[in-house]
């Protein structure tokens, strides 16, 4: 186990550096700043979303209005999700205010492009999306990172089904205990990850920009849902895995 920690811990540093310190050094503006200069210019004059894989705007009118989709610098199967509308993280107030857009939503349906790099369909429970905590992130701009889950991550969220409530509840991830949400659903639709985690965070503990958010697809012998994950000690990206090993191809 103490192997697998130093994977991850190392594979996280490698994560940070390569997103956060490019040739003329770092800039945490670089997501905002690709978005808003190339994607969305590009898209108004064109129609054309490039260097992103897409535009949507809830309202065509409010250019702010929607997310662009990215893939990641480092490639692989991960992509970042980005709000157009200037949001600084998992912290700010604009995610939960009354008709937030449901961005978690939104990148659960983004899954798609997951199988565009695999080349092959990827089952839920294998998907995992993720928000980093204030500390562990390198972008002023609000970024969901979407990814297969780690195979270990995988294994022990299958381990944890069975205690599976109506509540929060305490699942044990390597050497991390975190607390634990299930939904039930196709979809995110109507369940908004960023309004019950602030909910749950202010309640019991206080300070949500602490907090990481993972939000992984499950299966079940019920239906499809969702299993919501936090923690303070732990970027969410770092249960994520760009190469989608627990999803390998069908034999």
């Amino acid at each position: 186990m103490w192997q697998i920690l130093k994977r991850v811990v190392a594979a996280g540093a490698l994560t940070v550096m390569l997103l956060a310190a490019p040739a003329c050094g770092a800039n945490p503006d670089a997501l905002r700043q690709i978005v808003e200069e190339q994607c969305l210019v590009h898209w108004t004059q064109r129609h054309d979303p490039s260097p992103c894989l897409r535009i949507e705007l809830e309202d065509p009118g409010q250019h702010d209005s929607g997310y662009a989709l990215l893939a990641d610098r480092k490639g692989g199967a991960h992509f970042l999700l980005i709000p157009i509308r200037r949001i600084s993280g998992i912290e700010s107030g604009a995610l939960v205010l009354p008709g937030a857009p449901n961005y978690l939503g939104s990148a659960w349906r983004a899954r798609d492009q997951l199988e565009s790099v695999v080349g092959h369909a990827i089952p839920r429970s294998a998907v995992g999306l993720a928000v980093n905590p204030v500390h562990a992130r390198s972008q002023n701009q609000l970024h969901i990172h979407i990814e297969c889950l780690r195979p270990d991550v995988l294994q022990a969220l299958a381990r944890a089904a069975g205690t599976a409530g109506n509540g929060w509840r305490t699942v044990r991830i390597g050497t991390y205990n975190l607390e634990a949400l299930d939904l039930a659903g196709d979809n995110l639709d109507g369940q908004n990850p960023f309004k019950l985690l602030n909910e749950h965070i202010l309640e019991e503990h206080g300070v949500v920009g602490e907090y990481t958010l993972v939000v992984a697809g499950t299966q079940s012998a019920s239906g499809p849902g969702f299993i919501v994950l936090t923690g303070p000690a732990l970027a969410g990206e770092l249960l994520l895995d760009a190469t989608c090993a627990a999803a390998s191809a069908p034999s």
